[in-house]
């Protein structure tokens, strides 16, 4: 591709989270070249920008000035090794970055933390996290954190989501016993009484640090350390939700049905709304699981189930004797039955034709055609499926064997 020597900018412009500094009659050629270079290296290290970052951070081209950001350390060294070639002032900065000023880690201080692509409260909501899940911290901006959650997902959140720790106390909140909430919804009190001044609302799978009890509550403190009780037939210990937590495809459905009937809300992984991936990942959630957060993150891990024939079309006989309940299901948008199209939506397949899925709403649908709840095979294609209970993928993590939960 060949660029112009020169191009006249009559503005600056300014990106969140990268700014451009133009002049008017500059000479572009080095920074296309940069561009090439960042785009090259991100293709090598970083191909899905929701876990990888390389990046231009801001490119000040009337003074040849660049500063490039990369969350990988071999993408670092590329980077600079090949800049030593280029005649510019380029500077490569890993991430986490001097912004943080030290504190790389925090822990999630609201019942859910919105997530969105860049640090905007009118940016697109990306995804959630729930109270008291650690999180890298990797930039802080505009009064925004840039983290990165135990499934690897990286977005801004508020700092007010936050609560920002160092080495040492990252490693109290670590070593400190917890407690996790299990109901759908409900709330702290100030107080061991249910007619005290609430504290914060709570949604399922939030964590506390549990400080002691008394008669039917639990005495805890939030990471940012807010004082509360919660009931005690509403939580369980971190200790013992994850001992009880048995991933079969009954107890993996059976978390899946909770959820019925709560609406659709893109970006959702909690159980105040949840999108179609949102949905799978709060199901396997519950029983002990981080998965990837999106549909097309999702296709990628586990075990591979054949229900396509030779041309690479669904075929609904080879669907029904290879699926296995708890399975993912995978669809394309429209008519489009080749295997490689584009991933946009998941269900959870229940066996016997019938799947649970994050539809407007969550709903239970069946690919049989003479099905009184047959729908969406009008819309969509089944292009892949995948299973995870069983797999030996480290995509599916177990929250037990997680460094962001449990101390190492």
């Amino acid at each position: 591709m060949k660029y112009p020597l020169k191009l006249v900018f009559l503005a600056c412009i300014s990106t969140i989270g990268t700014s451009y500094s133009y002049a008017q009659q500059v000479d572009s050629t080095l920074y296309f070249t940069i561009k090439e270079l960042q785009e090259n290296v991100k293709r090598e290290f970083a191909p899905d920008q929701r876990t990888k970052i390389v990046a231009i951070q801001h490119a000040d081209v009337a003074h040849n000035q660049y500063i490039l950001e990369t969350t990988e350390k071999d993408a670092k060294f590329v980077l600079e090794q090949k800049a030593k070639a280029l005649t510019a002032n380029i500077q490569v900065q890993l991430l986490p970055d001097t912004s943080v000023q030290g504190k790389t880690a925090g822990v999630i201080r609201l019942s859910v933390a919105n997530m969105r692509t860049f640090p905007n409260n009118a940016a697109e909501l990306t995804s959630q996290v729930l109270l008291g899940t650690q999180v890298d911290l990797l930039q802080k901006k505009s009064g925004e954190y840039r983290v990165r959650t135990p499934d690897g997902y990286i977005a801004w959140v508020p700092t007010s989501s936050i609560a920002a720790m160092d080495a040492a106390e990252i490693e109290d909140w670590k070593q400190a016993e917890k407690v996790i909430y299990t109901t759908e919804f409900g709330k702290s009190y100030s107080q061991p009484d249910e007619k005290s001044l609430r504290v914060s609302d709570l949604v399922y799978g939030d964590i506390l640090r549990l400080t002691g009890q008394k008669g039917a509550f639990y005495e805890i403190v939030y990471p940012d350390g807010r004082k509360g009780y919660i009931k005690k037939s509403e939580s369980l210990t971190l200790k013992k939700w994850l001992d009880t937590r048995n991933p079969t495809a009954d107890n993996v459905i059976a978390s899946a049905k909770t959820m019925l009937g709560l609406p659709y809300l893109w970006g959702g992984t909690s159980v105040k709304g949840v999108d179609c991936s949102g949905f799978t990942k709060t199901s396997f959630f519950m029983n002990g699981f981080v998965i990837p957060r999106d549909a097309s993150q999702q296709v990628l891990a586990g075990e591979k189930i054949d229900i396509l024939d030779h041309e690479g079309h669904f075929d609904p006989d080879k669907a029904l004797r290879n699926l296995k309940p708890a399975d993912l299901l995978f669809f394309a948008a429209g008519k489009n039955s080749n295997p490689n199209a584009r991933v946009t939506h998941v269900a959870l397949y229940m066996g016997n034709g019938r799947f649970i899925h994050a539809a407007g709403l969550v709903r239970i649908n069946s690919m049989l055609k003479d099905a009184a709840d047959y729908d969406d095979f009008q819309t969509r294609t089944v292009v892949a499926a995948r299973r995870y209970l069983g797999a030996k993928d480290p995509a599916v993590q177990k929250i037990a064997e997680s460094k962001y939960y449990i101390k190492k």
